[in-house]
């Protein structure tokens, strides 16, 4: 069975800011921390990276920053989603020359395309720059769900190599595998339901909870990966409690809380995105501790 380009961990790493700019000093410290743990991969600048809140100036640096930090150690793949394909082509080809691996490419949000939209953003993107490049099914946020006989279409493309799948919907997960082919990466974008989706032929998770426990969550996914799924069970629990936590209040402010508790950054996020409620903190530290995290 071939092996897939990406697989396991790959943290969907927080942008943390700093009296009202990008702090580089932590984001640096974050990526060294990823790395040590052993993650799989990094994703900088997507949903968890506060991307639509960042200036484009700031995003191509976090990217570069991502790339350069990283030296090879794990591989990039860059947030270049936009609800305009000229922009994402744009962000695909800056991530291309500086060097990433990948781009992750979420589906137009706002617009709320066909289909046929849907398709034609995604092959405007294929033929323009040649970079492996993952589409991000997230409708909870984008209003813009896409449907496995489009993915089918799009897995056919020579640029277009896998989905990150954030709808939770496990069944979907058999059915892509099924239609898609064995070389087409699976990716969950669900950390409490990336176990079921592995065990449905997933090759791994792009991970929020991974910011805060990468240890935990590497351990974890090896796992399953491995076909051990009583450890992978036995991680889940211990982790289950920590990715509900960091989604208990508008993400990523509770991941954020948690780093900053970690002396690993501010919790500062950028409007709209207000800090950790004050209700909530408690339930990301005791989860914290529950996760074993330090």
């Amino acid at each position: 069975m071939p092996q897939p380009l990406f697989k396991g961990v790959i943290t969907a790493l927080v942008t943390p800011f700093r009296n009202g700019a990008v702090d580089e000093d932590a984001f640096v410290r974050l990526v060294e921390r990823q790395v040590a743990a052993g993650v799989h991969g990094l994703a900088p600048v997507g949903t968890t990276g506060e991307t639509a809140t960042l200036s484009h100036d700031e995003h191509r640096r976090v990217v570069e920053l991502c790339i350069d930090t990283a030296a090879g150690r794990a591989p990039v793949i860059a947030g270049c989603g936009s609800n305009c394909t000229l922009e994402a082509v744009e962000l695909v080809r800056h991530a291309k020359m500086v060097g990433a691996d990948a781009a992750l490419v979420v589906t137009p949000y706002y617009n709320r395309p066909s289909q046929e939209g849907i398709y034609a953003h995604y092959a405007a993107l294929d033929a323009a720059v040649q970079l492996p490049v993952i589409v991000y099914n997230v409708p909870s946020r984008t209003a813009s769900d896409i449907a496995n006989e489009t993915l089918v279409r799009l897995a056919k493309l020579p640029n277009i190599v896998g989905v990150k799948d954030a709808t939770g919907d496990l069944a979907r997960a058999s059915l892509m595998r099924l239609t898609c082919g064995e070389d087409f990466v699976m990716l969950s974008g669900d950390d409490p339901t990336s176990l079921g989706y592995v065990a449905h032929g997933g090759h791994g998770c792009i991970s929020v909870t991974s910011n805060v426990a990468p240890q935990a969550c590497v351990a974890f996914m090896e796992a399953a990966m491995a076909g051990d799924f009583a450890a992978a069970l036995a991680w889940q629990d211990r982790l289950i409690r920590l990715h509900k936590a960091l989604f208990a209040d508008a993400s990523p402010a509770p991941t954020k809380f948690a780093l900053s508790e970690l002396e690993l950054c501010t919790s500062d996020v950028r409007l709209p995105i207000t800090p950790c409620a004050e209700a909530v903190r408690p339930l990301v530290r005791d989860t914290m501790r529950e996760a074993g995290v330090h």
